[in-house]
């Protein structure tokens, strides 16, 4: 069972908006994780091996949240609130907690646009209240010209192959359950993209499993595509470059090498793996016609 913890804040406002994923405001509902991503940046010795162990629930958020979003409309301070930049909204006990549920309810109150990034499928039990929010939040005056709705949905895939998934994110909704639900998204006519992060060197980065991805997210007609390349922190046992580079001797032992050479210097690939993988993310967007930064489809 989760820990339940009460907060002073929940509503977190953002130095400056990320130019990828356009946070005014992030809004952490859980702490902790249990999808169990090895590959995850909150990693670390304090959170243990297992994710799942340390899962919090803030039972006084919504309280919390509707305050907060009371003194920011006040101020007119409307902005882009990015659910979640440290934890999935929709993880397995949302099904009974449903705090992201009740947030939205709050969100859209007070008409606030969001971005909803997430692996779940479960996604799909809030449509009515992100048409809602679609319908009435306020966008900043600078997006006007890129969005055209107040809702926008990530779905995070590292892979599209349900067996490497269970490897490396094993607690998560399987990739094809998520490219369902992604399709479903979309057609709700919501702004809707994938965060294709982090692909898996000589795993998911492969030309075949590339143009496998890009193909099946264009069926989907997606507003847009963000990839990134992989990053692993500390030595520790339960930080994630230990944790990633075990799975890959134990399920990937001809890769083993390749790895420890990629990051025995530090937590990021090589420069010329970099340059090359923005080359090739460059074209393959360009090739199937998919924009590489958040959009509508009906915006420039």
């Amino acid at each position: 069972m989760p820990k339940e913890i009460k907060v002073k804040s929940v509503l977190n406002k953002t130095k400056r908006r990320d130019s990828w994923f356009l946070d005014d405001y992030t809004l952490n509902l859980y702490s902790s994780c249990s999808f169990n991503c090895l590959y995850c940046y909150i990693r670390g010795s304090k959170y243990g091996t297992n994710l799942e162990e340390s899962l919090s629930v803030k039972t006084n958020a919504i309280e919390i949240l509707d305050r907060q979003l009371f003194n920011r409309v006040k101020k007119g301070q409307y902005g882009i609130i990015v659910l979640s930049s440290a934890t999935d909204p929709y993880l397995k006990v949302e099904k009974e907690c449903q705090l992201t549920r009740s947030a939205l309810k709050i969100i859209a109150k007070h008409k606030f646009p969001v971005h909803i990034i997430t692996k779940s499928d479960l996604i799909e039990r809030d449509f009515d209240l992100l048409h809602q929010i679609n319908k009435t939040a306020i966008l900043p005056n600078d997006l006007t010209h890129r969005l055209d709705h107040g809702v926008i949905v990530s779905f995070s895939f590292s892979t599209l192959d349900d067996n490497v998934s269970k490897i490396f994110e094993k607690g998560a909704p399987k990739p094809s359950n998520r490219l369902i639900a992604l399709h479903k998204t979309k057609k709700e006519n919501f702004i809707t993209g994938v965060s294709l992060m982090p692909l898996l060197p000589f795993i998911s980065d492969t030309t075949a499993h590339l143009n496998t991805m890009f193909s099946t997210f264009k069926k989907s007609n997606i507003d847009y595509i963000l990839p990134a390349t992989i990053t692993l922190f500390g030595n520790n046992k339960a930080d994630s470059k230990t944790l990633v580079l075990n799975a890959i001797k134990k399920h990937y032992p001809e890769l083993e090498n390749r790895y420890i050479n990629y990051f025995k210097k530090g937590s990021e690939m090589p420069d010329y793996y970099k340059k090359a993988f923005s080359k090739k993310m460059n074209e393959l967007c360009n090739e199937y016609g998919i924009k590489n930064w958040i959009t509508s489809n009906n915006r420039k």
